[in-house]
């Protein structure tokens, strides 16, 4: 029973006069670790406002916000724990965190590819909420934009919800950017139409046209001879690029333009087939004919 209890009072007594020779460690180490505290929320806040300035994502300006404060009280815990000459779990806790962090990579990289192309999509903002765009082949309304993936709102009303990883890889259609749409229509007048007279009605059609903008007349060029038809196209520059608004311009300038027509005798010309038997090698019709006439005179 001696024996036990001077064990157990050795021990204690080495523990006091470590405590004491750690002491002014201890000391220190709460003290860097309560000026740390302070100074990572004035940082904070700091970054905060420096964030705002580039990025308007809350979300995005929220997890930098975190992972920047986290990084500082992580510093500041391992500054205390060195201090506290606890070297060895501090570098047993990087060692553990660094293939932690390796192994989460590996198993979920599909995830940190689409949060990384969110995260990139947020500052170089090349679409925002509310753009009409097109991606891949999904055409609409931007609705949300998040870390993970971006949602668009189809013409037709349906939700899509693209992965970030896809949208930051391929090509985006942003119809918003410019502030206006064109609209191209495509014609075709007959053969025997006067092609400048054509031109100048058409044109003049569409000069009043409500919805276009002012700093883009209406272009107009022949493109090809068809085959029972010379086609052109109109190009039309709609100032508003909402889908309803642009729609509406192009059904107007085409009910502009077919009264026009009307009103000048202009033909929209149906298609045509012509059939011709005198080619080389063939037969002419008439002889066709002809050399029918005994067969039916025979009634065959």
């Amino acid at each position: 029973m001696d024996k036990t209890y001077g064990l157990i009072s050795a021990k204690l007594e080495h523990w006091l006069d470590s405590f004491v020779v750690l002491l002014p460690n201890i000391v220190l180490a709460a003290l860097v670790l309560a000026i740390g505290l302070i100074l990572a929320k004035v940082l904070k806040r700091l970054f905060a406002q420096l964030l705002h300035r580039y990025s308007k994502n809350r979300s995005v300006n929220r997890l930098f916000l975190s992972f920047f404060y986290v990084a500082l009280i992580g510093i500041i815990v391992f500054s205390a724990l060195t201090i506290l000459k606890l070297d060895k779990a501090v570098t047993t806790i990087l060692a553990g965190a660094g293939i932690l962090g390796l192994a989460l990579a590996f198993a979920f990289q599909d995830i940190a590819a689409n949060f990384i192309s969110g995260i990139f999509i947020s500052f170089r903002q090349p679409i925002r909420i509310g753009n009409i765009v097109k991606i891949k082949d999904f055409m609409g309304k931007i609705e949300d934009i998040n870390l993970r993936d971006t949602v668009i709102r189809t013409f037709q009303g349906q939700m899509v919800i693209i992965p970030n990883k896809e949208v930051f890889q391929n090509p985006i259609e942003n119809y918003s950017l410019l502030g206006k749409r064109r609209f191209d229509i495509t014609i075709g007048i007959s053969y025997g139409d006067d092609l400048e007279k054509v031109k100048q009605i058409t044109l003049k059609a569409v000069s009043d046209l409500e919805g276009l903008s002012p700093d883009d007349a209406p272009s107009f060029f022949y493109n090809e001879f068809g085959e029972s038809s010379i086609n052109f196209t109109l190009r039309l520059w709609v100032k508003n690029p909402e889908q309803p608004e642009y729609l509406n311009v192009g059904s107007n300038a085409i009910m502009k333009i077919k009264a026009a027509y009307d009103a000048n005798d202009i033909m929209i010309p149906f298609p045509i087939r012509t059939l011709d038997f005198g080619i080389k090698g063939g037969v002419p019709l008439q002889e066709a004919f002809r050399k029918n006439e005994p067969l039916e005179a025979k009634g065959i």
